[in-house]
């Protein structure tokens, strides 16, 4: 087995238990090793410190899989590695049988990511070393996890900096196309072959939880309160009146409106549904995404209190911002001389949730700033567009967008707003997703909860 070298003056990330070793942090390499091939990973004083897979074509030279001597990657060891994968997942996860099984550096097998939809497993393999023993990574799941099926979904482009074409496919067993899972009680499709990355996101599902107290307690914001009346028996009974005191029976009169913006499966608007919501705006500028949170809408029963629009989220909010200023513009006429010859624009709706969880506006350092400016102004017109007092639940799934830039951006929103936040809830992604404390790279997503007060 060849051995890595590192520098002398280099940090010692390794040590800490970082799984990258970047190509200029090696000295030298001692022997012959091809690419994807294990090696040895020793500092300068020949100590040794872990093995790793190595492709000098990538900037991640090394991917470390062992902080102990290593000789092969084996079907026995793929399968010792699912266990554990599996055995922790089923600590955390007791309600469904659907979940991130393995996260790649975070499980010790990096570049390689299984997502579990009831009986079918999806694979990503990212990194050279993992496509190398493709054959025993399938025939490990099959063996631990007895699949009916097992389908590739590496058709990412950052497979291509390792050198390898972007693949999709049958690896094992039959897998339909469409995927029934449950989440939080919910019943959703999963679209296998055409959904975004695996098909579904599991990383928000506690977050999606984080909902329910959100989804109630807004009918005294419309005159609806609960009072004692007598029935015709002479019961007490209590019952929603309205300010006229008439008995109000829509059962979801309590209940929040919502906004959920570039919904993908309509994971946000369902959990809304199910905690109470009374009316929910479901938004994605996909129409293969809105057909997908459709089919799920129906599937849960709650079809007649959803609502669809396949717009781009920016223009969308945009429209009802101008739309909302136009009519408080129009409201001040008769203190100051306001044009009214001019048509309304068909916006200015407000929510008393609004929710935004966009993809991710940076994939590198160098696109920060802009990504930066990005959150920036899809909160800005969010914000805006939340009824006083209401909240804003907003996330960010780009790694190189840290928390405090994040909540940066979000509060220099507010600002030019003239809005204050309170922040109610930050969290991150899920417990199917772990990271290495260390690893900076597993801290992607920012999830955050806020109300929003008027100043």
């Amino acid at each position: 087995m060849a051995t890595v070298i590192l520098n002398r003056k280099r940090n010692k990330r390794v040590e800490q238990g970082h799984p990258w070793i970047f190509k200029n942090e090696i000295d030298r390499i001692e022997g012959e090793a091809a690419a994807g091939e294990l090696v040895a990973v020793h500092n300068a004083q020949g100590q040794y410190l872990a093995t790793g897979f190595i492709n000098t074509a990538s900037q991640i030279t090394v991917r470390v899989v062992s902080y102990k001597p290593l000789e092969e990657l084996t079907h026995e060891y793929f399968a010792e590695r699912f266990r554990r994968c599996a055995e922790l997942r089923s600590r955390f996860i007791k309600e469904s049988d659907s979940y991130r099984l393995v996260y790649g550096e975070a499980d010790f097998l990096p570049g390689l990511i299984v997502d579990k939809f009831a009986d079918v497993l999806v694979v990503q393999i990212l990194s050279l070393g993992m496509d190398r023993v493709r054959d025993h990574i399938v025939s490990a799941l099959a063996e631990v996890i007895a699949p009916a099926g097992i389908y590739e979904r590496s058709d990412v482009p950052v497979r291509e900096l390792e050198g390898l074409e972007q693949k999709t496919g049958l690896l094992y067993g039959e897998c339909p196309r469409l995927v029934e899972i449950k989440e939080n009680g919910l019943r959703l499709v999963v679209d296998i072959v055409q959904g975004q990355k695996t098909g579904y996101f599991f990383d928000q599902r506690e977050n999606r939880a984080a909902l329910e107290p959100l989804m109630t307690g807004w009918g005294k914001t419309s005159g609806i309160t609960l009072q004692e009346v007598t029935a015709e028996d002479g019961s007490i009974k209590r019952v929603p009146l309205n300010k006229s005191g008439k008995e109000v029976t829509f059962p979801y009169w309590d209940g929040a409106t919502v906004l959920e913006c570039f919904s993908h499966t309509g994971s946000f608007t369902l959990h809304a549904c199910k905690y109470g919501a009374k009316k929910v705006t479901c938004l994605d500028i996909s129409e293969h995404a809105i057909e997908s949170a459709k089919r799920n809408v129906e599937l849960n029963g709650f079809t007649d209190r959803v609502e669809f629009v396949a717009a781009d989220a920016f223009e969308y909010l945009r429209e009802q911002v101008k739309g909302q200023e136009q009519r408080q513009e129009r409201g001040q006429a008769a203190l100051k001389k306001v044009d009214t010859s001019k048509p309304l624009t068909t916006g200015g709706r407000t929510w008393d949730v609004v929710i935004l969880d966009p993809p991710a506006f940076a994939k590198s350092k160098t696109a920060v700033e802009g990504a930066k400016r990005g959150y920036k102004d899809i909160n800005l017109q969010g914000m805006k567009l939340v009824n006083d007092g209401g909240f804003l639940v907003t996330a960010s799934c780009s790694y190189h967008m840290h928390a405090d830039m994040f909540l940066e951006a979000v509060h220099e929103a507010a600002v030019d707003a003239g809005k204050l936040l309170r922040l109610v809830e930050f969290r991150s992604a899920g417990k199917d997703h772990p990271s290495i404390l260390g690893v900076d790279e597993g801290q992607y997503l920012k999830f955050a909860i806020f109300q929003v007060i008027s100043r």
